[in-house]
């Protein structure tokens, strides 16, 4: 018996220092699980891309309905194949383009998914035969006993089909399909020969003019028959059990020249694994720029699968030779530049871009580059920005905090000029001097609605002229704010004084007696009857929200928030009772993106994601430091249904990552974060300047939730906050929790 110990002892202290010597592999590949946010209604899809890649390819399991969003559920059991282009956690659908979907004998139907009223060529499938990686994914099709293994380059993607035996083997091509059932205004297909095909889309849905080219190249010659131009069934010869069938498919939003060119740089050969090696080695070196050290494998897996989540979006758009669509549907070439697509800007301007100006400097920036074109070529700053087309979509102009926040931060690598000026125009009601190819829907309803013009003249929205009024003032003062410190920077003095006086306007919302911010009318009055626990949505004074979430929305001027209210004691009694209040909800239609309730504080939507850290602001960072631990272990998880609303093109995630760490950048365009619950023993970021971060965290443990002291360098904090220049200095940062 004594041996036994012993010699247990010994096998445990190998696999200690086996773990130890592989922490880095196990911690970059293993600990990601793509699955996570892929159920509920995290809308994420669990295929194979690289970091920021233009291809996502991925299985569809549904089309239709609110759970589409990604094509992929985790509640399904077939699939209708694989496509190229998906996006990672909108509350819209769109994608899902050039479809494939192998299959021997004959393409069998297979019942709906969720919302799909009819049924589908595809194939059953079963979770324990799925299996997803960054950059890899595999699935048995049980249908055709087929399987099925993607991965992907920047702008191709890689199938590798194993075959059963069989007498007709084919793949299907689905150019009709998308997310959503978007219009299709126009599809080519043309084989070249017996091993390549190419063709193209143009789809008329949330993006309202979108282009995608494709060219594919088959490693097996095939027969084909093509339908309606949209569709195409290939027949190869014959296979025995364990032949495989490979097809490259470059993508493009310029042309086929462009998907050809594309697949022809960035997949030379056939050799599916070295795509695949190399793909996971992009991802070991993203994945690799944050090492946290814990003992909770739990925690590292979600931390790790929501730094995954980070990296999925904005995405390349330019082609490998600098060749890109722009906002006014032309092709523009500029070897100097990159093009980025999907700018989930109401979402990602909260914790995204933030972390982003930390361990993705350079990108942010070319990120900002990009946005600033846009406007350039559009005549306007994107708020929803898709596939170079603007959607129009939420709220604000939050390409405003992307471009101040990295400003403020000192990370400036793009025309600041341009850029102020580009913002200031954000701020203006100005419906002639914008691009004629903007849908004037899209432009008059979203972008330059009118409540811009009464906001910047008597000082609010009327609740009675523009829905969403209460919101969409709160945010364009805060995004004022902003533009009043670009201009002080800039010295441009009295621009600085009067976007500054609109910031302020946030004050002309708050109705003394309810203690909430509330609609008001044209003639003074407020609307009633009033509930702030009611929400019909997007379709009352609210976005996404109601009075509960949205009255904190004051980042830029906490003080002022806590003089109008009554003074700091009101305000904190206030805040407490948002986080203690019944998390009950009214009205027949409320909005389902409320959710991840703690009292009627949503951290499954955005409004609210900046407010736990008030009490930082405060005085009380105790409360902080509780709420923090409370969503991270309470809202997050490792599991298909593990985030507590949609992902939101990584910001959900981004939430995490920035708390996890133990700090967060609770008003972004102000250069210091709010430290709050670090979550592991030890969180080091390896910067892009070559220095190292370090967070050394004592006595923590899960009871132990409390900052009892912190240091930077050595010195100690008098309040717990410090600057992102410390930061990007190296050094460390040490807490002792209690």
């Amino acid at each position: 018996m004594k041996r036994k110990n012993i010699f247990s002892i010994v096998l445990l202290s190998l696999s200690v220092i086996f773990l130890a010597c592989t922490e880095k592999e196990t911690t970059y590949l293993n600990y990601v699980n793509p699955f996570i946010g892929t159920g509920g209604h995290g809308h994420t899809y669990p295929g194979a891309v690289v970091p920021h890649g233009l291809v996502q390819l991925s299985p569809d399991t549904r089309t239709n309905g609110w759970d589409a969003c990604s094509g992929y559920h985790y509640d399904d059991n077939s699939l209708i194949g694989f496509s190229h282009t998906h996006l990672s956690g909108t509350g819209i659908g769109d994608l899902g383009d050039v479809l494939f979907l192998p299959y021997t004998e004959e393409l069998k139907l297979v019942g709906p998914n969720g919302d799909d009223n009819k049924p589908s060529f595809g194939s059953a499938f079963s979770h324990e035969e799925e299996q997803a990686v960054p950059g890899y994914y595999k699935v048995y099709l049980k249908d055709y006993a087929i399987q099925a293994e993607l991965t992907a380059t920047a702008h191709a993607g890689f199938h590798r089909y194993t075959f059963p035996e069989s007498e007709n083997p084919g793949l299907y091509i689905d150019l009709a399909r998308t997310i959503h059932n978007r219009q299709l205004a126009h599809s080519e297909l043309k084989v070249i020969n017996e091993y390549e095909i190419q063709g193209m889309k143009q789809v008329h849905g949330w993006a309202p003019n979108r282009f995608v080219f494709f060219y594919a190249q088959f490693s097996e010659p095939f027969e084909y028959t093509i339908e309606d131009n949209a569709k195409a069934t290939l027949k190869f010869k014959k296979t025995d059990k364990g032949k495989q069938i490979s097809a490259k498919v470059g993508i493009s939003f310029v042309d086929e020249e462009g998907a050809k060119n594309n697949l022809r740089t960035e997949i030379a050969d056939w050799d599916f694994d070295k795509v695949k090696t190399a793909a996971q080695n992009a991802w070991k070196k993203e994945l690799g720029k944050i090492e946290i050290t814990t003992k909770n494998v739990k925690d590292r897996t979600i931390f790790y699968s929501a730094l995954y989540h980070t990296a999925l979006e904005p995405v390349v758009s330019s082609d490998v030779d600098g060749r890109y669509r722009t906002m006014e549907n032309t092709i523009a070439q500029d070897a100097e530049y990159t093009n980025y697509a999907i700018f989930s800007l109401w979402d990602t301007f909260r914790a995204l871009h933030p972390l982003n100006t930390i361990i993705s400097s350079e990108a942010n920036q070319a990120m900002i580059r990009s946005l600033i074109r846009k406007s350039d070529e559009g005549g306007l700053l994107p708020m929803w920005e898709l596939a170079s087309n603007y959607t129009g979509c939420m709220i604000g102009y939050h390409a405003v905090p992307v471009i101040v926040d990295s400003y403020e931060k000192g990370e400036r690598n793009f025309d600041v000029e341009k850029a102020y000026l580009a913002a200031v125009k954000s701020s203006s009601y100005d419906t002639v001097n914008v691009s004629p190819t903007i849908d004037r829907g899209v432009l008059l309803h979203n972008l330059m609605p009118i409540g811009k013009q009464y906001k910047n003249t008597i000082g609010y929205i009327p609740a009675d002229v523009e829905r969403q009024s209460v919101a969409r003032g709160l945010e364009y003062a805060y995004d004022d704010w902003l533009i009043a410190q670009l201009a002080k920077g800039l010295g441009k003095d009295s621009d600085y004084v009067r976007f500054t006086e609109l910031s302020k306007n946030y004050r002309n919302y708050y109705d003394a007696s309810t203690g909430f911010m509330r609609g008001k009318m044209t003639d003074g009055s407020w609307r009633t009857p009033f509930d702030p626990r009611r929400s019909d949505h997007n379709n009352d004074d609210y976005c996404e929200g109601n009075a509960w979430q949205w009255t904190w929305f004051v980042p830029h001027d906490v003080d002022g928030l806590a003089e109008i209210m009554g003074g700091r004691e009101i305000f904190i009694e206030k805040l407490d009772s948002l986080f203690a209040t019944s998390s009950e909800l009214t009205g027949e239609n409320v909005s389902a993106d409320i959710s991840g309730l703690i009292g009627q504080y949503a951290h499954g939507n955005e409004p609210s994601h900046q407010t736990i850290h008030l009490y930082n602001l405060v005085g009380q960072p105790e409360k902080t430091q509780a709420l923090v631990d409370q969503v991270l272990q309470t809202l997050y998880f490792d599991d298909p249904n593990g985030l507590s609303g949609n992902e939101d093109c990584g910001e959900m995630s981004a939430w995490y990552v920035l708390n996890s760490m133990g700090f967060y950048s609770y008003c972004p365009g102000v250069p210091y974060y709010s430290i709050g619950r670090p979550l592991f023993d030890e969180v080091k970021i390896n910067l892009e300047n070559g220095k190292t971060f370090t967070a050394r965290i004592t006595n923590n443990s899960p009871e132990n939730k409390y900052v009892q002291s912190a240091k930077l360098n050595g010195k100690d904090l008098d309040t717990l906050f410090f600057s992102h220049k410390d930061l990007m200095e190296g050094g460390l940062l040490e807490i002792t929790m209690k």
